[in-house]
């Protein structure tokens, strides 16, 4: 069997769904600074053609290693057959925007807020924490309007970004619509719903278990060890073809058939991106629809989209629920302001309000340990729940991508980044307090 003809399609599933083995390797040595590895600068795919050292291309080169990913976060079409979140053929819902002399002055004053880092010893600005952690585009909504937008890097306002795992918080939304409107029983067992996951660890686990990841499942994510689970996974998913003598599952759902029993349901959380997929499966078997049909017709034609937005899919088509999402910055601040306002946008109902109520509310915080920087936090129905004074919840995706939503300050944020290491605790120090210190700006206002 040969690993490395399927290892470029497993980097990008990994990368999506967790942490990456390109970003261990960064600990090594200090990155490429933001500035520095702009794919403008850097010069990827510019010519005609490109110069041999500026291709970036699948299945010749890691595309998401650093400081590729910084464009191929902004290309992940070129690289992955994907399925369409369509946006319908209705003109999109403008944003409210600040007069644009009131929007220039706003920029310069939140550029110029200044917080202090966690652990830091030194305070920092707004506008160089966009820099610290690779920012390709930021949005801010207050009282309904946009009071902030930059890009950077790879991305345009008319451009679309990998969203990462916050694809799984638009999973469990979906999910948690269907329970509020008792289409889906989260007290029923997966084998209930899905009769032919059969003795995998899942088929014993409840709805609820799946959608909040406090599932007793085995799933490693060591990407030191070749025959870790995450590798299997990928070469189950890869759309390309299954190298000669591949005896494995083939795709995410006969994977799931399969997966072996850790410790207890329901004793703790454990992030693991194929609760997202499980979760997906279900989605898809109560409403006979894909996850991507139902994100369009649920979320993204009726809301006012300006732009599709689509998903990676397997080799059967079957869209990755746990990571696949690639959207337009404005269509994800849409998203945010749907949450923020409890199910309503443009005057319309399109959930009820007691789907973001449970959300917000959070799961079972003493169920949630490891994370040093959320350490009041939960998780529940793919979301992250601060549990700080704001009341404030979050999508959050691998390389700095998140939709922060802040009740208290009425205020929406949306950041879409490339950060080097793929992990979310390299980024939250600089991120975090800079969400709380301008959502108190909003407020002081």
């Amino acid at each position: 069997m040969s690993f490395s003809i399927s290892k470029p399609f497993c980097m990008a599933v990994a990368l999506v769904a967790g942490l990456s083995s390109a970003g261990a390797a960064m600990a090594q040595s200090a990155p490429l600074s933001a500035q520095d590895s702009d794919p403008n600068v850097m010069g990827w795919m510019q010519g005609f053609p490109p110069p041999a050292d500026k291709l970036i291309t699948q299945p010749d080169s890691n595309y998401f290693s650093f400081p590729k990913l910084r464009w191929s976060v902004c290309h992940l079409r070129e690289f992955l057959p994907t399925e369409e979140i369509s946006r319908g053929l209705g003109a999109p819902a403008p944003l409210n925007y600040l007069p644009p002399a009131e929007f220039a002055d706003m920029r310069q004053q939140i550029d110029a807020l200044t917080f202090m880092p966690i652990d830091g010893d030194a305070p920092m600005t707004w506008e160089a924490s966009l820099y610290a952690n690779y920012t390709d585009g930021m949005l801010i909504l207050h009282q309904g309007r946009v009071v902030y937008e930059r890009y950077f890097g790879c991305l345009e306002e008319d451009g679309k970004h990998a969203i990462m795992s916050m694809t799984k918080s638009i999973t469990g939304l979906l999910g948690q619509i269907l329970v509020a409107e008792g289409a889906l029983d989260d007290t029923l067992l997966v084998r209930d719903v899905i009769p032919e996951i059969g003795d995998s660890a899942f088929a014993t686990a409840t709805v609820r278990q799946v959608m909040d990841m406090t599932t007793g499942v085995q799933y490693s994510e060591n990407y030191s060890d070749p025959n870790a689970d995450i590798w299997l996974y990928s070469k189950a998913a890869s759309p390309l073809p299954k190298p000669e003598g591949y005896t494995g599952p083939d795709g995410y759902w006969e994977y799931l058939q399969q997966v072996k029993p850790e410790g207890n349901h329901g004793d703790a959380f454990h992030y693991k991106t194929i609760n997202s997929d499980m979760l997906g499966w279900i989605i898809s078997r109560v409403t006979g629809k894909a996850v991507t049909d139902l994100a369009s017709e649920r979320l993204w034609r009726r809301m006012g989209a300006e732009q599709d937005a689509y998903q990676t899919v397997d080799g059967k088509g079957v869209p990755f629920a746990g990571g696949g999402v690639t959207a337009g910055l404005r269509d994800l601040g849409r998203l945010g302001v749907l949450m923020l306002n409890r199910g309503e946008i443009n005057g319309t109902r399109l959930f009820p309000a007691e789907v973001v109520d449970a959300i917000s509310a959070g799961g079972d915080p003493s169920k949630f340990a490891g994370f040093p920087t959320i350490p009041n936090g939960s998780y529940t129905s793919q979301w992250w729940v601060f549990h700080n004074a704001h009341g404030a919840y979050a999508a959050r995706g691998v390389h700095g991508q998140t939709i922060y939503v802040d009740p208290t300050a009425d205020m929406v944020l949306v950041r879409l980044a490339s950060y080097p290491r793929a992990q979310n605790r390299f980024i939250d120090p600089t991120s975090l307090p800079a969400y709380q210190a301008v959502a108190e700006f909003l407020m002081s206002r």
